[in-house]
């Protein structure tokens, strides 16, 4: 095995940042990765580029925004000419490899042309959650030749990456794996979370988060089986690194954990994400490995940055087409760093968020287009100091309107450098 280190992505679907101990969680739900947690880099305050499964997964198979790529919404396949983070792997010599939920190919199986780069493993569904239940189902081959499982998802999964790692492990070259599991996100036809059993049982009385409590939604239906699914795939995590270490490769693998988006049980609108509520936007973000040595990183971190941190730690040249920055210097604690995260929201509402250390600022486009024609209507303002659980708006407030004309005003910036136009924004009249 070459110095260059090997990279695992353990990544997860709709799973809220506070289900993980090291971010204060007190259900124990994460004892593998709250030790990764002290060992390695916790990004504590990490955010998704878009709240939604296609758009999120864009940006991290290519460092831009779902703006640039064109994957706005879901159902939108990977355009052919993005950096693609495979490639720049398999240009640098790595097996790479991908098991799991992709959702950024609009057919099934998924063909050689539409799988972002990766060359050497291919395990995959493009809409998992239609193609399986938490029991059985099937993803497909290189030879797009279904491979079918009986046994719990997260399980096998995880099992199907471990193959490629051990296939890798005698090799020369390193590998660079991401296994994108489906859970915790609910299954589609059956609207409902589903644990291993008994595990539901185990968290039959749960903690209940503050932007939860007292507000109408599911989540007390399925708080339960979701926190047996974040416990499961913490067990598996611990497989993989279990594995690692027993083939020798543990010293040398970057290990990162990370979700695609949160979830707020129908309590900000009629679904589970799609809102630029915390709840939503927020991700837990743990990497662990060379170079993540017993850190933690307090900025505000956006999954755009993940594409080039990877690439950077892997000693790998990073495009210049990538929109984020890597996050390499800020864990060594010599970089000048952003102090906000910008969001784009595109399915139900069309709307943009910026997100400061105190404030988030949110505006939408009241005609819901999904393509912008640069007017957006103030529609959230938070004091996330004062009120971190957002309960009180403040938007249209004249006591805060210098706070919002502040945020507007870096608000347009963002959208220009990132999309390349200059918006309007009106102000909004107060409402709670």
């Amino acid at each position: 095995m070459t110095d260059r280190p090997n990279v695992f992505v353990f990544f997860t679907d709709q799973q809220r940042w506070d289900t993980v101990g090291a971010y204060g969680s007190p259900m124990d739900l994460t004892p593998n990765l709250d030790r990764s947690a002290d060992r390695g880099t916790l990004f504590e305050r990490a955010f998704t580029p878009q709240p939604v499964c296609g758009p999120a997964r864009s940006c991290l198979q290519t460092g831009q925004y779902g703006t640039e790529t064109g994957v706005r919404t879901n159902g939108v396949p990977l355009p052919d000419d993005a950096p693609f983070l495979a490639d720049q792997f398999n240009d640098a010599g790595y097996r790479t490899g991908y098991v799991g939920k992709w959702h950024l190919a609009s057919e099934e199986p998924v063909p050689e042309s539409a799988r972002g780069g990766y060359e050497d493993y291919w395990r995959v569904a493009d809409v998992l959650e239609h193609s399986s239940h938490p029991y059985e189902g099937v993803v497909w081959d290189e030879a797009e030749q279904p491979v079918e499982f009986e046994g719990y998802r997260v399980d096998e999964l995880t099992e199907m990456a471990l193959d490629f790692v051990r296939e890798s492990a005698d090799d020369d070259d390193p590998f660079f794996c991401m296994l994108s599991h489906l859970e915790p996100h609910h299954q589609n036809d059956m609207e409902s979370y589903v644990a291993p059993e008994g595990y539901a049982w185990e968290y039959r009385n749960p903690w209940v988060p503050e932007d939860l409590a007292g507000h109408a939604g599911n989540w007390y239906e399925h708080l339960p089986d979701y926190y047996g699914i974040c416990r499961r795939l913490d067990e598996c995590y611990g497989r993989v690194l279990d594995e690692l270490t027993e083939l020798g490769v543990r010293e040398n693998t970057i290990v990162v954990f990370v979700s695609d988006h949160g979830c707020h049980f129908w309590t900000r609108n009629r679904e589970y994400k799609r809102s630029p509520h915390e709840a939503s936007i927020r991700v837990p973000l743990v990497v662990d490995g060379p170079g993540f040595e017993n850190a933690d990183v307090s900025d505000l971190v956006n999954l755009i940055d993940l594409p080039p941190t990877l690439l950077d730690a892997a000693g790998i040249e990073v495009p210049d087409p990538m929109q984020g920055d890597s996050t390499v210097p800020l864990v060594d604690g010599d970089a000048d760093w952003k102090d906000d995260v910008f969001v784009q929201l595109q399915e139900r509402e069309r709307g943009r968020v910026l997100r400061t250390d105190r404030w988030k600022y949110v505006v939408t486009d009241p005609k819901g287009d999904s393509v912008s024609d640069g007017e957006y209507t103030e529609r959230y303002l938070y004091d996330l100091y004062d009120d971190p659980h957002e309960q009180r708006n403040l938007i249209g407030r004249d006591d805060h309107r210098g706070v919002a004309d502040a945020l507007k005003s870096r608000l347009v910036d963002r959208i220009e450098t990132v999309e390349g136009e200059r918006p309007s924004i009106s102000n909004a009249d107060h409402h709670a």
